[in-house]
């Protein structure tokens, strides 16, 4: 469905942020980082996580993505935006979980189509019915993937390998290279 600027989407995306990003592996990189231990490596997967989700999304869903904020007594549950989507951490008390069947049922209940990506077994049993559907996390990770591989295709240049830097050290002359070395030696 195409959509003009101010156009509402008749389609929903909810997503349960970290589920995601525990998923699989495509975040587990950016989560695992040594020596930092800080909630900054979560930053990261984050803000990694809601850029996919504003790709994925494009111009055919509106987005949300709900981080789980039950334990952290600061939290408000206040909805923010990154580009074109909105994200929250859920309020203290409350469950990702919780919000994320509250949000699907309102739309529901307004006709709209709505996709939930969780692979929480609550989730998956309370909030499914009518125009409501789930795709896992897994899932939603493997069509990320996806989504970069096919990106990866249209802005590589042809005759560089994707996945492939393309360093200085890789492109000058190697007598060049060379005599670079001999110099940084002296």
């Amino acid at each position: 469905m195409k959509r003009f600027a101010g156009q509402k989407s008749h389609k929903v995306l909810l997503v349960d942020g970290y589920n995601v990003i525990r998923a699989g592996g495509f975040y587990k990189h950016l989560t695992t980082r040594e020596p930092d231990h800080s909630s900054e490596t979560f930053n990261a997967a984050r803000e990694a996580l809601l850029s996919d989700v504003a790709s994925f999304a494009g111009r055919e869903y509106q987005a949300t993505v709900v981080f789980d904020g039950a334990a952290n007594p600061g939290s408000e549950g206040e909805k923010q935006r990154f580009g074109t989507i909105e994200y929250l951490f859920s309020p203290y008390g409350v469950s990702a979980d919780t919000v994320i069947e509250k949000l699907a049922n309102k739309a529901a209940q307004k006709g709209l189509e709505v996709l939930v990506v969780s692979s929480d077994a609550t989730i998956q049993s309370t909030v499914f019915a009518g125009k409501v559907t789930r795709m896992s996390a897994a899932g939603f990770c493997n069509e990320i993937e996806s989504l970069h591989g096919n990106l990866d295709e249209l802005t590589t240049p042809p005759g560089i390998p994707i996945a492939h830097k393309n360093t200085l050290a890789e492109r000058i002359d190697p007598q060049v290279a060379e005599q670079l070395k001999r110099l940084l030696r002296e």
